[in-house]
């Protein structure tokens, strides 16, 4: 019969490293949140570009994006920050442009 137990009542197990399981874990919701900004910026410079078209414009943001992406990426303490900014100027300028 299958064991109904929750993770948090089993505990990790002797053939578990706790300490990676949580670190790849923490890097995992950080790739995401990273990567979830960055495809937000890619949806709004798609639509400065097909609302104003301003084509240079979203292909600028699409590369800013990507660039934020990857600072994020090696710098933990700046994290979603960085594509949220471009985010905000991509919205910014499609909503005031």
């Amino acid at each position: 019969m299958a064991d109904t137990r929750s993770i948090s009542e089993l505990g990790y197990s002797s053939a578990m490293d706790a300490g990676t399981h949580e670190q790849t874990y923490k890097g995992f919701v950080r790739f995401v949140e990273i990567s979830t900004g960055v495809v937000i910026c890619w949806v709004l410079a798609l639509a400065v570009g097909g609302i104003h078209e301003a084509w240079l414009l979203a292909i600028a943001g699409v590369i800013a994006s990507s660039a934020a992406g990857a600072i994020a990426a090696f710098a933990p303490a700046i994290g979603w920050k960085a594509p949220a900014f471009v985010a905000l100027l991509l919205a910014l300028y499609l909503f005031f442009g």
